[in-house]
């Protein structure tokens, strides 16, 4: 099954994730650096992961949604789908409240609610990982119908921006 939006030929939602993904755990990374060595530097750096990497993450989930809106009620993958779109937003959510408990502090210091917060947000942010794996993987959700290992060029399917599937 197709994505519904494409930018040269490729999802928009997986080239996304990674933006998210990658600065929500860096602040995670940088949050447990900053208990381990007292330097706010790490915990400014770890502040604006955070904004960046929600900023990131609403604008996967909008892809996402548009993606999900397309996939047949009634199936596995909708099912999963569904599972996938809201444990995202829960984590958004919970690196969300791990955002706002910080702004009361000089220099952005997390104590231990932020990092547990933050800790939460990466273990769920796992889980739904690997639910939109299965998918893509398995379930073939956002797969062009053309794959395979001799398809043609994605972007001779379509201009800059292809909206149909």
């Amino acid at each position: 099954m197709e994505t519904r939006l494409r930018v040269l030929g490729h999802p928009v939602h997986p080239m996304l994730i990674v933006y998210p993904l990658g600065l929500l755990s860096m602040a995670v990374i940088f949050d447990l650096l900053y208990v381990a060595t007292g330097n706010a530097d790490l915990a400014t750096f770890s502040f604006w992961a955070l904004v960046a990497g929600l900023i990131g993450g609403l604008a996967a989930a909008v892809f996402g949604l548009i993606d999900w809106l397309g996939i047949p009620s009634g199936t596995r993958a909708k099912r999963i789908g569904a599972f996938h779109g809201v444990g995202n937003l829960v984590v958004v959510g919970l690196f969300t409240l791990s955002l706002l408990t910080r702004l009361g502090s000089a220099a952005y210091l997390p104590d231990v609610l932020p990092l547990v917060l933050g800790l939460a947000g990466a273990v769920i942010a796992l889980v739904t990982a690997w639910l939109g794996g299965e998918l893509v993987y398995r379930l073939r959700v956002g797969v062009d119908d053309d794959a395979g290992l001799d398809a043609s060029n994605s972007m001779s399917r379509g201009g800059v921006v292809d909206t149909e599937p």
